[in-house]
């Protein structure tokens, strides 16, 4: 690992926060070195302080703590995610006999020098105890793959040298902190001390030295690592190809769904990489990879074991969903009985989280994982590719072993480990995965955004690539990149449709909401109507309905968790207009194809409704396409600007109200949560139009 320190960098963050001690300022600095090396601190892992002497409102001076926030990314922190609290105080703590997390954490929110700070770490008082300047701590992965091995103190002394000390895991919090310090008083001439199981603090007076000295053990544990495995193992092949991604991904998503009144289902996320690959294919992956996790801090997002799954072998997809439903069964089961032992041998009351796996090791196709959101599932990656990384490269020294189930309980029902996670009510629609076909137009909009809002992800297709990116873009600038994502797709060419599907199963694993509501316009009477445009008309509105509607079922099938499809039908399907006559049609033709689809799909818990829309002109700054299309000869015929037409349209209702596309995407979103035991319905989104009354 290479030290990165810059003097002139460092001097120019000092220079950015003229307003913040000279000492925050460095520390904001190293911590970012530290933040952005992904084999030092992964998703939250490590923290680091510095200790500088302000100046009060009194004008007296005061030495002041500055600590990592709870939830500030070390890669990217600024002053303010360090929140400064009263040393000398905190150094107080250290007389009492015990501590308690709950007013551990309280004596922290009472004696910040800002109220308005994010919560300190929870190992602040590891900081405050210890008397340097600077402290660094990160859970580097070399570092924790030697101490989760046998005999690890030798090796560790042998690998790092002797100003080292060590310590056997404990649990952060006062404990911890009454250890580290007491070990240090014991020790004084040492510059770092490793945790077994967690990690390792450098400390120094200086940023530079601090940092200095964790890239310096960090890399002899690593070079160590390296020479270790290029002496005994051999290049990595390729596993085995595994033809039925399509197939598993789904049925390993509806083996994840929750048994609530929800059905609260995961996010899925895969990797491919050759070497996750060939780390599958040795002939030692399962006794080596199923194992325990390199920090209990992974717990809350991996869970300790990953489940195994072997999919090399030729079968067809009965026996797969047969094995996949077994081995999840068996899984859920160890788990249980894990909570069980735990729950009888402590003695404690403790409600246990779902017993489903985050990282799913599939022998023949990769490495899959899961989350109740995109970003959980994607953080489970990252943790699980540099654990299986880390016990390979371990076992050219020694066998793994992994941390007691005792202490592993202790961190996964921790409170302040599960506040980490954010608690919370979960929005309506958690762990759905929806597709919006017509993705670039303006009811594509209101409907993304809704459905957003509620929780799920949202994959928009269409054929038209720029007003496609568009309509991403600016929602995923309210929701985040990893909630909405873009796939071309043309829903007339059965081909397009097929591919755009397998990549979807692919970026999330399956699917739970179809929205088809691509359509296209033209105005001509039956007598002019060019039989080529009516076919295109009937390919986008009618046909395309029915090929996503196909390749949904499959998934729906396999999935077996039921689901929804919402058809965004028009106020044409029973009021239709002169001149008018393709889009009707191909829409009436779409909508009882729906109702079809409610009969066909029942028995697999799918619900089919439509929604008849009408007069919806633009969202966002995003233009309809139908009335780009029909907009010009209405208002020519009207002798109406594009003002003048929108009011027309608005007073031609009952309620004489604006119809707009957030109000279809609430009409999706309702459909798509299940409030009612409703299938084959239409719901009117048009403000009132007497003849479109469904009937």
């Amino acid at each position: 690992m290479k030290n990165r320190y810059d003097s002139n960098e460092a001097q120019r963050f000092i220079n950015a926060y003229p307003d913040r001690p000279e000492g925050l300022c460095l520390r904001v600095y190293t911590s970012r070195l530290i933040g952005s090396e992904a084999d030092l601190v992964l998703h939250g892992g490590g923290n680091t302080s510095v200790k500088c002497r302000v100046t009060d409102i009194f004008g007296e001076q005061k030495d002041i703590i500055y600590v990592k926030g709870s939830g500030w990314d070390l890669g990217a922190i600024e002053p303010q995610g360090f929140p400064g609290l009263d040393l000398a105080y905190l150094r107080k703590l250290r007389r009492l006999a015990g501590l308690s997390d709950e007013e551990m954490v309280n004596q922290f929110r009472t004696h910040l020098v800002d109220a308005g700070s994010p919560n300190p770490s929870i190992e602040t008082l590891v900081h405050a105890f210890l008397p340097h300047t600077f402290i660094d701590h990160t859970h580097a992965d070399a570092i924790v793959t030697l101490t989760n091995t046998a005999d690890c103190e030798a090796l560790l002394k042998e690998v790092l040298g002797e100003r080292i000390v060590i310590l056997p895991f404990i649990m952060p919090g006062f404990p911890l902190a009454l250890a580290v310090a007491d070990l240090y008083e014991k020790n004084p001439q040492i510059n770092c001390i490793i945790l077994q199981n967690h990690g390792i603090f450098t400390f120094a007076d200086e940023a530079k030295t601090a940092y200095g000295l964790m890239i310096d053990y960090v890399s002899r544990a690593e070079s160590f690592l390296a020479d270790q495995n290029r002496s005994k193992t051999s290049a990595p092949s390729p596993g085995a190809a595994c033809p039925a991604t399509d197939i598993i991904l789904p049925l390993i998503r509806g083996a994840m769904r929750l048994a609530d009144e929800n059905g609260q289902t995961f996010h899925l996320h895969v990797r491919q990489s050759e070497k996750i690959r060939a780390a599958l294919d040795r002939a030692d992956a399962r006794k080596l990879l199923v194992s325990g996790v390199l920090t209990p801090d992974h717990v809350i997002r991996t869970k300790n074991y990953p489940l195994w799954l072997d999919f090399t072998a030729d079968e067809n997809e009965q026996q797969m969903a047969r094995r996949i439903s077994a081995e999840f069964a068996a899984y859920e089961q160890r788990y249980d009985a894990y909570f069980q032992r735990q729950l009888a041998a402590k003695k404690v009351a403790r409600t246990r989280l779902d017993p489903k796996p985050r990282v799913m090791l599939v022998r023949g196709l990769g490495l899959v994982t899961s989350g109740e959101t995109p970003q959980a599932a994607i953080i489970s990656a990252d943790i699980a590719e540099h654990t299986i990384a880390a016990k390979i490269s371990g076992a050219a020294v020694a066998p793994y072993r992994e941390l007691d189930e005792s202490s592993i309980f202790d961190m996964e029902y921790w409170s302040l480990e599960q506040a980490k996670l954010g608690r919370g009510k979960k929005p309506l629609l958690a762990g759905r995965i929806a597709l919006v076909t017509g993705g670039g137009g303006a009811i594509a909009c209101g409907i993304g955004r809704k459905l957003l809002a509620a929780g799920a992800r949202v994959f928009l297709t269409d054929i038209n690539q720029e007003r496609l990116a568009k309509v991403r873009d600016m929602l995923a600038g309210q929701f985040g990149a990893t909630m909405v994502s873009s796939l071309i797709m043309d829903v007339a060419d059965s081909r397009s449709v097929q591919q755009c599907f397998s990549r979807l199963i692919r970026e999330a694993g399956g699917l739970d909401i179809l929205v088809p509501n691509a359509g296209i316009a033209h105005v001509a009477k039956l007598q002019d109507l060019d039989e080529q445009v009516f076919q295109q008309v009937l390919a986008v509105n009618l046909m395309g309905v029915f090929q996503v509607i196909k390749a949904a079922a499959p998934i729906f099938t396999r999935q077996a968790s039921g689901g929804n499809i919402i058809i965004n039908s028009s106020k044409n399907v029973f009021a239709p207009g002169e001149a008018f006559g393709a889009y009707s049609a191909s829409k009436a033709g779409a909508h009882q194809l729906g109702k079809i689809a409610a009969l066909e799909l029942a028995p697999l818990k799918v619900r089919v409704n439509m929604i008849n829309a009408d007069a919806i002109f633009d969202d966002a700054g995003v233009s309809s396409g139908l009335w780009d299309v029909v907009g010009p000869d209405r208002m020519k015929a009207r002798h109406l600007d594009p003002a003048g037409l929108k009011e027309y349209y608005r007073q031609r209702n009952l309620l004489k109200t604006e119809v707009l596309a957030d109000h279809v995407g609430n009409a999706v979103v309702f459909f798509a949560s299940n409030q009612t035991p409703t299938t084959g319905a239409t719901l009117p989104v048009d403000g009132g139009i007497m003849a479109a009354f469904p009937r």
